[in-house]
């Protein structure tokens, strides 16, 4: 394609370039091949699940590290604002009938008086409409409060995003998500009296949890007796995609510039490839609960830090020996048999290297970031699934993968996927330094040809936009995985205004 001087202006303001633009539009043309599979993961093939003992150990394991003063993050993405979880009541604030007809709506404002919000919107709606939530049930006015809620000259929450929404209710004031990650930090994730934190912001929104912060990080610095270190980041506008009309050709906006879209969640492999850390945790923003449900997240938080740091040392100590050229036969079987079973890498040939091959080969393969998985036993919640698939070297390693990349033609890969024993709740635990100790380069690690494509439209037009690899998908992809199986009671998403009804966010 022939780029014109605007064109060019505009891809090198957002910092890409002509030949990564090019790249995109051959990606439309030709798609993303599904990946192949050996099967899913499952207890005792790629998934650890320990006994009361192993927890005990790995945990110990886990404070002993802190203890030597290392560098912990907790990396919370947090960018996307809350709509989608309003989408029912933004449906009744714009219907037809005036009072609650589904049963999405009749179980709000039944319960309505146990959201964490309710005080807030209550004090509003008293100071706007002189009456309270009651008396405008009452009255039948139950599309004021909803508007009340969603809109801008209300609290906003249509588009605020949901680390600021008010979750949990306490004697001392409603917490936000944001908040509880803050509390979770000190639970697990501090060292030397410190706690990291970074939350992944969109610009429009980083002043509002900036205030948030100021207001308080104070409190709970107070409450836990440790300093915040609390930092932010946006998306890089590089990591935006460039979006193409059905015969993949670039889409134009109407004033003839491109139009470019967020790249998904996979962009962040760029922020967490710019924190300074020894360990991060991954956790999504609105996997949080009240304290006195956070025992369970805090105790396997710390197993799978634990289990993350066992490997980490036995890796470190295999690189050392290699290096230092101190192994033999006995020794490479012992390494191949940890890097088979342990990291559960496979390669199928490994008995035709040669010893100068498998070495090289060993050390590529110990030698990479490491992530633990938390999975849960699936009970039907969407989200991704733990696998066995197969890399481009040939190998097969654990991933995390979504429904988009398995051929849905393949009965035997559907039959994979519907029976799948687990699913990723998107809790990680990442290290990210090699055994020198230097970050390794965490962008190239990505297997790029893990994106994916779906259709949009703007303006009543219909596009094709390309989203990045996902964070835990294709851009971890090169990472050593293991997954360990932890309690469904740590994965207490919010999808919907409803789910915090759930007991589980009833404080």
């Amino acid at each position: 394609m022939t780029l014109s001087e605007k064109d060019l202006q505009q891809i090198s303001a957002k910092g890409i370039s002509p030949e990564k633009l090019e790249q995109q539009l051959n990606d439309f043309k030709k798609g993303f091949p599904y990946l192949k599979l050996e099967g899913p993961a499952a207890i005792g093939k790629g998934i650890i699940a320990p006994n009361a003992e192993d927890a005990e150990n790995y945990i110990s394991k886990w404070n002993e590290y802190k203890a030597q003063g290392r560098r912990i993050v907790k990396f919370v993405p947090a960018s996307g604002a809350a709509s989608r979880m309003f989408k029912d009541m933004f449906s009744f604030a714009n219907a037809e009938y005036d009072t609650p007809t589904t049963a999405f709506e009749k179980k709000y404002f039944d319960s309505i008086k146990d959201f964490a919000f309710y005080d807030a919107l209550n004090c509003l709606l008293k100071e706007k409409t002189g009456k309270d939530i009651e008396t405008l049930m009452n009255e039948g006015e139950y599309k004021c409060i909803a508007k009340a809620m969603l809109d801008k000259e209300g609290l906003n929450y249509g588009q605020l995003p949901k680390g600021l929404l008010l979750f949990h209710n306490y004697e001392d004031g409603a917490r936000t998500p944001m908040e509880e990650h803050l509390v979770e930090a000190a639970l697990y994730a501090s060292s030397n009296g410190e706690a990291d934190v970074h939350f992944t912001v969109s610009n429009e929104h980083l002043q509002l949890f900036k205030q948030k912060v100021a207001e308080k990080a104070d409190k709970y610095a107070e409450k836990y007796g440790i300093k915040y270190n609390i930092s932010f980041s946006e998306q890089k506008p590089s990591t935006d995609t460039v979006a193409a009309n059905p015969d993949g050709t670039p889409f134009r906006n109407e004033d003839g510039s491109l139009l470019f879209r967020p790249g998904g969640h996979g962009a962040l492999i760029e922020n967490l490839n710019d924190i300074d850390a020894d360990v991060i945790f991954v956790k999504n923003i609105d996997n949080v609960v009240p304290d006195n449900l956070k025992e369970e997240t805090v105790e396997w938080k710390q197993i799978i830090a634990g289990v993350l740091i066992d490997l980490q040392q036995r890796a470190f100590a295999y690189l050392k020996a290699i290096d230092e050229g101190n192994y033999d036969r006995e020794k490479l079987i012992e390494i191949i048999k940890f890097v088979q079973d342990d990291l559960c890498c496979r390669k199928n040939d490994i008995k035709e290297l040669e010893d100068t091959e498998l070495v090289i080969y060993l050390k590529n393969k110990l030698n990479r970031p490491i992530r633990i998985a938390g999975v849960v036993k699936n009970v039907g919640e969407p989200g991704g699934g733990p696998f066995l698939a197969y890399n481009p070297d040939g190998t097969y390693s654990l991933q995390i993968l979504e429904s988009s990349q398995i051929d849905k033609n393949n009965e035997t890969y559907m039959k994979y996927f519907t029976e799948g024993t687990h699913f990723n709740p998107v809790d990680l635990v990442c290290a990210v330094k090699d055994y020198k100790g230097r970050p390794f380069d965490l962008t190239k690690f990505v297997d790029k040809n893990t994106g994916f494509i779906s259709s949009k439209s703007k303006n009543g037009k219909e596009l094709l936009a390309l989203e990045l690899p996902g964070l835990w998908n294709g851009a971890m992809s090169d990472w050593n995985t293991v997954f360990v199986e932890v309690p469904l009671g740590t994965f207490n998403p919010v999808k919907t205004v409803n789910d915090l009804l759930r007991p589980q966010h009833q404080a």
